[in-house]
């Protein structure tokens, strides 16, 4: 199995369970585990919608590589975190 990174673990340290996150289009989110992919190993941040969705019904669970989870994405030219952590 692959060991963590310090890089991995300084994301997972972030990804605490029951933290609360809010995606750069206003939805928020809680995390409720980081899991790894059974293939490549590669590190996931398993979270809960705290809404309900018109598709996918409340409290919708999503699955995100850690790496996507944190990264930044560029809205209308500006470099913003797809993820804040807000509590």
């Amino acid at each position: 199995m692959k060991s963590i990174s310090e890089g991995e673990k300084k994301l997972v340290d972030l990804a605490k369970e029951g933290s609360i996150f809010k995606h750069y289009k206003g939805n928020l989110y809680e995390i409720v585990s980081i899991g790894r992919h059974t293939e490549s190993y590669e590190l996931h941040v398993v979270y809960k919608a705290l809404y309900e969705d018109s598709k996918y019904g409340p409290n919708a669970i999503w699955i995100r590589p850690i790496s996507m989870f944190f990264e930044k994405v560029f809205v209308d030219g500006e470099e913003i975190l797809r993820f804040e952590r807000i509590v």
